[in-house]
């Protein structure tokens, strides 16, 4: 069974879009939002959200992420 996940999208007066996943967990938040984010354009930089690192499987040291996409 797929996993529910609710997914905030907020617009800057700028124009600049922040996505939020407000109810997954692990690499999964990263690969529902991936198509939508190919679609919107480039991904400035990118911050996870303690749930992501939640389980053993998911420990890391690093814990924001700053990417750089060209169009």
């Amino acid at each position: 069974m797929a996993e529910y996940q609710r997914i905030e999208y907020r617009i800057g007066k700028d124009g600049k879009i922040t996505e939020t996943v407000i109810s997954g967990s692990g690499p999964n938040c990263t690969l529902s939002t991936a198509g939508i984010e190919k679609a919107l354009g480039a991904v400035e930089s990118q911050e996870f959200l303690p749930e992501y690192y939640e389980g053993e499987e998911y420990l890391s040291t690093s814990e924001t992420q700053s990417l750089s996409q060209q169009s």
